[in-house]
């Protein structure tokens, strides 16, 4: 087999990294993109060259305006799309964020009309269905050691049953 046909058969996904941030309460800031129809978090495409890391961070700062350090990797999500072609996403532990922070938090303001904390029994009702998943997992994660794989926001054996 020629090379450009080994290559040819290798996957090239889209990556993408986000951020789970927290109040004391326990409950996760969410973004309203005026892009969508639904509310994201804090995050986007990783650039070429830059590490999902990398990205997620520029991308609360460009988005929120802040720049508090990212924990651990808590979760990463094979999610293909139709539209889109294969997607690898990446969700970092922003941790809770201090009053220093929110009072510093500036919206982009041709991304975003606004943010809130929710509840995660709350997340389903302004969300789409996979992504919702990502971030509950993502959450449950942040108590084990190790990041949780998944697929379309569910964990393999949940996808097989």
């Amino acid at each position: 087999m020629a090379v450009n046909e080994h290559e040819a058969k290798m996957a090239h996904p889209r990556m993408a990294a986000g951020a789970l941030f927290f109040d004391p309460a326990g409950r996760v800031l969410m973004v309203e993109p005026s892009y969508k129809d639904y509310w994201d978090i804090p995050g986007g495409y990783v650039e070429t060259g830059e590490s999902p890391l990398q990205a997620a961070t520029r991308e609360v700062r460009e988005e929120l305006g802040i720049a508090p350090p990212l924990g651990r990797l808590l979760a990463i999500d094979w999610a293909p799309n139709r539209s889109e072609g294969d997607k690898v996403l990446y969700l970092f532990d922003g941790g809770e964020l201090t009053s220093e922070d929110l009072a510093r938090i500036t919206l982009q303001v041709d991304e975003l009309k606004g943010f809130a904390f929710l509840a995660p029994a709350e997340i389903n009702e302004c969300t789409i269905p996979r992504l919702a998943r990502r971030i509950l997992a993502a959450i449950e994660a942040r108590t084990g050691t190790a990041p949780v794989y998944l697929e379309h926001g569910q964990t393999p054996d949940s996808v097989a049953a």
